[in-house]
């Protein structure tokens, strides 16, 4: 446990314990029948390996003896027949480890990236990508090490140190104990150096991790765009080259450990060689041993030392894979707050209504939904969320438009967030079409609700690929008749290649426009019956807000539709109008009932109102 401890000496992990490595068996299960040969050709690797230092003391002892030149020979044969058979066991060993160890890292990455989709957005919002991505690729490759190349060599070299300690102890035990008095200096310097190296690998991890995590967020087209335009481009550079400095003098350090550990473990090998020689010489000369035993007991020797070294070396990546386990492990142990019900049920077929009732709800605490580790911060913040919604309760009549207006964090996009369940309720309910969202089931929900948000989000695909989101199985005309619904078809049809134009990371390569009319389409080819649109236009121009604009009323035609406005006066045909103050509805009302009453949407109106010209439309 030293070494665990010395490795985490930063970091707040549980121990490894029997649990941790039932639950390594449980991934390991599945490949159990490779495991069993692979272990199978590792023990016979290893005893052919032992039997040949016996055979070539036969071959000296037949000279000194003069036995006959077909004694050699056959010995000889035999030699190489077991060289033959080492090789093909060498290959089948490392073909059978690679299969296991590559299989490992499927189920585990597989495992991973399936749990992480089922993550709340606050996981993501707390998250650092860069921290996430290093957890998926290079914990789960250091776990996957542990059946690739340790186990292999643990099993080969264990085996091969007990059969040639044996064996030795059979041809001379006073030799065999003279060879090992040098143990005690062998292992205490193994394991000191032992440690040092994995607290190294540690602290070199971190910093890699820290790198990654600076790329990914600097490398994308917003955090590219921040570092331009706030000009610190060298300071940038000189934090990453902080970091990478770190890294390289870690790696010289490790190489030079390194090079002390094995340059020692090659010296105490060497000087327990010449014992065996000045002993077994002498015991020689004297007629109390045969000149091949001598011969035999040096090559064991190195059977005994070489595996050893592999052994002191096999348990920094023992740990190393241990502690990559329980890394992997203790995101897989972060449970989703938002699951499906075992008996979830479909939304009501036909026209679906949304109703708020009594809803109150605060962002849950980060120790409920994230990692430190994931965080890069020394303890997660275990206080409970603040109250941010109190007793929201209004009905969206099937086919109606609601408006959801207000001061900005007064709460509007988090009432918009709990319709689609990215949250949920801490009392009361959300239903559609009278179910509760949370007896709803998730592919049910999909398929009813549809959310265009400000941002319009793509991904770094074709216009093709982003569309085939809402609808896999649309045809071509399919996406082409959205497109036009979406006022973008004239756009895509100029383009070079149309419908297979890249749109660029988080669709950069467009217009803040034509990435929401994008959005839109999307929008029209998945159908769905309610739609909710959260501050749509906010950052368009008057143009692209008069595009978009036609494109939504598309898209919102017989359909129940929840709307955050941005501008007052695109929703002033809204079925109803809530204003939000301090995660309450403070009004509600008609447009026109509204400003007559003269409150709060009155003003908010007024102020908006003095400050640009009016527009039609629905936004």
């Amino acid at each position: 446990m030293s070494l665990y401890n010395a490795m985490n000496a930063t970091d707040d992990r549980r121990p490894f314990s029997v649990r941790t490595l039932r639950r390594i068996g449980r991934f390991a299960r599945p490949h159990r029948r490779l495991l069993g040969w692979f272990l199978l050709f590792s023990v016979v690797a290893a005893a052919l390996a032992v039997a040949t230092p016996v055979l070539a003391g036969q071959v000296v002892d037949a000279i000194v003896d003069g036995s006959p030149g077909s004694v050699v020979v056959r010995l000889a044969v035999l030699i190489a027949a077991i060289a033959v058979a080492e090789a093909g066991l060498g290959l089948l060993t490392r073909w059978q480890s690679a299969r296991i160890g590559e299989g490992l890292i499927l189920d585990l990455r597989t495992s991973v990236f399936d749990h992480v989709q089922r993550m709340p957005i606050a996981f993501f919002t707390r998250t650092r990508t860069g921290a996430l991505v290093s957890r998926l690729n290079n914990d789960v490759i250091g776990a996957q090490r542990a059946f690739s190349d340790t186990l292999s060599g643990v099993v080969g070299n264990l085996v091969m140190l007990v059969l040639s300690l044996v064996v030795m102890l059979g041809m001379s035990w006073q030799i065999t104990l003279m060879a090992l008095v040098l143990l005690p200096v062998f292992v205490l310097p193994a394991r000191r150096m032992g440690s040092r190296l994995a607290r190294l690998e540690r602290e070199a991890a971190n910093h890699n991790s820290l790198m990654s995590t600076q790329m990914t967020e600097r490398f994308s087209a917003p955090g590219a765009t921040l570092v331009k335009l706030f000009g610190r481009p060298d300071a940038e550079s000189e934090e990453f080259a902080v970091r990478a400095r770190r890294v390289r003098d870690i790696g010289v350090r490790t190489a030079m450990v390194q090079s002390v550990f094995i340059t020692a473990l090659t010296l105490v090998s060497a000087l327990a060689l010449a014992l065996v020689y000045g002993f077994g010489g002498w015991f020689a000369l004297v007629g109390t041993l045969d000149p091949g035993t001598v011969v035999a007991l040096s090559f064991l020797l190195t059977r005994l030392y070489a595996p050893l070294t592999a052994l002191a070396s096999a348990r920094v990546e023992v740990m190393s894979a241990l502690v990559s386990f329980e890394r992997v492990f203790e995101v897989l142990d972060l449970k989703p707050l938002i699951e499906e019900k075992a008996d979830a049920v479909p939304v009501p077929d036909g026209p679906v209504s949304v109703e708020f009732e009594h809803v109150s709800f605060a962002y849950p605490s980060a120790d409920k939904v994230s990692l430190a580790s994931l965080e890069e911060v020394a303890k997660l913040d275990t206080r409970g969320g603040v109250e941010v919604l109190h007793d929201v309760s209004f009905r969206v009549e099937p086919g109606q438009l609601v408006a959801l207006v207000g001061s900005s964090g007064a709460g509007k996009s988090t009432i918009a967030s709990l319709v689609p369940r990215l949250y949920d309720v801490d009392a009361g309910a959300v239903r559609l079409g009278g179910a509760d969202a949370r007896d709803v089931s998730f592919a049910s929900l999909r398929d009813t609700l549809g959310l265009v948000t400000q941002d319009g989000h793509l991904f770094h695909e074709s216009i093709r690929a982003n569309l085939l989101l809402a609808d896999p199985a649309a045809s071509d005309e399919d996406l082409w008749d959205a497109l036009r619904r979406a006022r973008l078809h004239d756009l895509v049809s100029s383009l070079p290649d149309g419908l297979d134009t890249i749109v660029g990371e988080r669709g950069y390569r467009l217009s803040g426009g034509e990435r929401q009319r994008l959005t839109i389409a999307r929008l029209l080819l998945a159908r769905p019956r309610v739609v909710i649109l959260d501050e749509a236009t906010a950052h368009l121009d008057s143009t692209s807000e008069a595009a978009v604009q036609a494109a939504l009323t598309e898209a919102l035609a017989g359909r129940t539709a929840l709307v955050i406005a941005h501008r007052l006066s695109t929703i002033r045909a809204a079925d109803q109008i809530l204003v939000v103050e301090e995660g309450r509805i403070v009004e509600r009302g008609t447009h026109a009932s509204l400003l007559a009453a003269g409150g709060r949407y009155e003003e908010l109106y007024r102020t908006q109102f003095d400050q640009e010209p009016a527009t039609s439309g629905v936004g």
